[in-house]
C-alpha cells in the first residue's frame, strides 16, 4: 500500500468517523468484546506475556499522579513510535469487522499498526485505542514485543495535524479473549488515554491466541 493510498484511505475514515455512530460503537465496546483475534503462534518461543509487576495501577487516584497535559483536537493518527521495543510503524484507520470485533490490519501487512476510528483520535480527551498483530506465519508481527514492555516506557503517536502526543504506560496485562473487562480497557477517564493491543496469553491451533495483551497509557506531553 502506497503512501498516498494511505493517506486517501485515512482521508476517507476521517469523514467517515465524522458520522459515526458513537453510541452505538461504545456500546459495542462496553460489552466486552476483546481485540485482535488471530496470529499465528507457530513459532518455538512465543511473544513475551506481562509480568505480574506490570499490571495496571489501579490503585491509582488523581491527586497521585502528575496533571495532564491539556488535550489535542481531533487528528488522524499517522505513525506509532514504541522505543523500548523499537516500534516505528506506519498506522492505518481500521473499524469493525462484519462479526462486531474490532478490525486489525491486512495479516499480510504485519509492519502496520491500527487506529480504531470508533473512539477518539490519540491525544483527545477520552480513551484511543491502537491495535496490531503479534505475529503471522512468516514471523513477528509490529507489537510481537508488546508484553515486555513497563511501566514509565513511553509510546509516541504522531499525528496528521503534524502534532506528537506522547503517553507514559502505567500498565501492561493480559486478558482473557471470553472475559475480557471492555469498560475497564475501553471507558474514558476523562483525560486522553491510550490503548495498545495485540494478542497474547496461551495459543492453540484450533483457537488461536486466547487472551489480548492490553497497555495502558496516558498522555504525558504533546509535541
Amino acid at each position: 500500500m502506497s503512501a498516498s493510498e494511505l493517506s486517501e484511505l485515512a482521508e476517507e475514515e476521517e469523514r467517515r468517523r465524522r458520522r459515526a455512530p458513537w453510541g452505538v460503537i461504545a456500546l459495542v465496546l462496553l460489552t466486552g468484546l476483546a481485540l485482535i483475534r488471530n496470529g499465528s503462534g507457530e513459532f518455538d518461543v512465543g511473544p513475551p506475556q506481562p509480568a505480574s509487576a506490570a499490571a495496571e495501577d489501579v490503585g491509582a487516584t488523581p491527586g497521585t499522579l502528575a496533571p495532564a497535559p491539556a488535550s489535542l483536537p481531533f487528528a488522524v493518527a499517522d505513525r506509532v513510535r514504541i522505543p523500548a521495543i523499537q516500534v516505528d510503524a506506519a498506522v492505518v484507520p481500521v473499524g469493525l469487522d462484519a462479526d462486531g470485533w474490532v478490525a486489525a490490519p491486512p495479516p499480510d501487512r504485519p509492519d502496520l499498526a491500527g487506529w480504531f476510528t470508533g473512539a477518539v483520535a490519540p491525544g483527545e480527551k477520552g480513551t484511543a485505542v491502537v491495535v496490531g498483530h503479534v505475529d503471522n506465519k512468516q514471523g513477528p508481527a509490529v507489537f510481537y514485543g508488546l508484553g515486555a514492555l513497563k511501566k514509565g516506557d513511553q509510546v509516541e503517536v504522531l499525528r496528521r495535524d503534524g502534532r506528537t502526543a506522547v503517553f507514559e504506560i502505567y500498565g501492561v496485562e493480559v486478558f482473557e479473549k471470553n472475559n475480557f473487562p471492555g469498560n475497564r480497557v475501553y471507558g474514558s477517564k476523562g483525560t486522553p488515554e491510550l490503548r495498545v493491543i495485540t494478542c497474547g496469553g496461551g495459543f492453540s491451533k484450533q483457537n488461536g491466541y486466547d487472551g489480548n495483551v492490553v497497555v495502558f497509557a496516558r498522555m504525558v506531553a504533546a509535541v
